[in-house]
């Protein structure tokens, strides 16, 4: 009884507006570098569509700035669970479309769902290790989704040397208030449809290889 009622308070519009809030003050006092976001910007507004990719361990630091795509309506998969539902207030808040979904549950509507919104929108964002992990390994979903919405996928990160790591499966990063922080997007990475397993295992384990030196896995 008393876990309902708490999860009721927890979720209830008034506490995820508070937090929302508190969010965005807390994250308005980084000091953000913003690098290489022209190119992918160009492309969606010719007609192109992308796929914005991080580790769940560096999507924080980027939740403020990505209020400045709400124009895009743009769209982000996010699992079925209590942080979830938190996660999902705060971007539903910030201008961006939730499909509630993981590979461990329903996870196959969410994708459809997020292939939808991505083919009309022309954004949406991924997380590439999922809600549970493991870190540093890149799950099915991102190439899937990118291939069936014909997207490139532009790998972007978050880095500051001032900031407390949580010891979590994911070593959460959360900058320090006032943190230098920078926001940098990669090149744009075609994916174009696997014609086998093997052509599907190369794209994800490329982007893998590609984006693993910019998570940091092991205790300092």
């Amino acid at each position: 009884m008393l876990k309902r009622i708490k999860y009721s308070v927890i979720t209830s519009n008034i506490f995820l507006a508070f937090l929302y809030r508190f969010i965005r003050l807390y994250s308005s006092t980084f000091r953000l570098t913003v690098e290489n976001e022209g190119k992918w910007i160009n492309h969606i507004e010719n007609g192109g569509r992308v796929l914005l990719c991080t580790w769940h361990q560096q999507f924080f630091s980027a939740i403020h700035h990505f209020k400045n795509y709400r124009k895009y309506k743009p769209g982000l998969m996010i699992s079925r669970s209590f942080d979830g539902d938190l996660i999902s207030g705060i971007a539903n808040r910030t201008g961006w479309y939730t499909m509630r979904g993981s590979s461990s549950k329903g996870g196959r509507k969410a994708l459809g769902g997020m292939i939808e919104k991505l083919t009309e929108t022309g954004l949406a964002a991924h997380i590439v290790d999922g809600p549970r992990g493991p870190a540093g390994v890149v799950k099915a979903g991102a190439i899937r989704l990118a291939s069936a919405a014909n997207a490139v996928i532009v790998p972007f990160y978050t880095s500051t040397e001032n900031a407390w790591y949580f010891k979590s499966w994911d070593r959460f990063m959360l900058p320090k208030p006032f943190a230098r922080v920078t926001l940098r997007f990669g090149d744009m990475i075609p994916c174009p449809a696997s014609e086998n397993d093997d052509d599907f295992e190369h794209h994800r384990s490329s982007l893998e290889q590609l984006m693993l030196p910019e998570i940091r896995l092991s205790a300092a």
